[in-house]
């Protein structure tokens, strides 16, 4: 049961991380770390099929490096609040409380970013 649990969990994170890569505020990494996780706890094939998916390269990347480099951290921050912006002006009334919450989580996202996301060094 644990094992079925840990699959369909492993399942949604990676649903979850692959929208990440194209919507603003939605982490992707963190996301696939936790399916790694849950896989590698649950289903040895899943785990490689993880690893070795278009997804993979994040989170091959970030165990290569121990962490996101500035100039990731910088781009992620930087596509983050490009979106954000546009969907809290653009996209979202101006009098609706959507905006604000939009807003807050771009803020959040960016923070986590640049101060929980452990820095890493860059490749040689």
């Amino acid at each position: 049961m644990k094992r079925t649990i840990y699959i369909v969990l492993g399942l949604i994170c990676v649903g979850l991380g692959a929208l990440g890569v194209i919507l603003p505020g939605l982490p992707t990494t963190p996301f696939l770390l936790l399916a790694s996780w849950l896989f590698y706890r649950s289903s040895e094939r899943l785990q490689q099929w993880l690893l070795a998916s278009w997804l993979g390269k994040y989170i091959r990347s970030y165990h290569r490096r121990g962490g996101m480099t500035a100039t990731q951290k910088a781009g992620a921050v930087g596509t983050m609040a490009f979106f954000v912006l546009l969907s809290a002006f653009v996209f979202i009334p101006a009098t609706s409380v959507a905006r604000p919450i939009v807003l807050a989580a771009g803020a959040v996202g960016a923070l986590t970013v640049i101060f929980a996301v452990p820095n890493a060094k860059n490749d040689d």
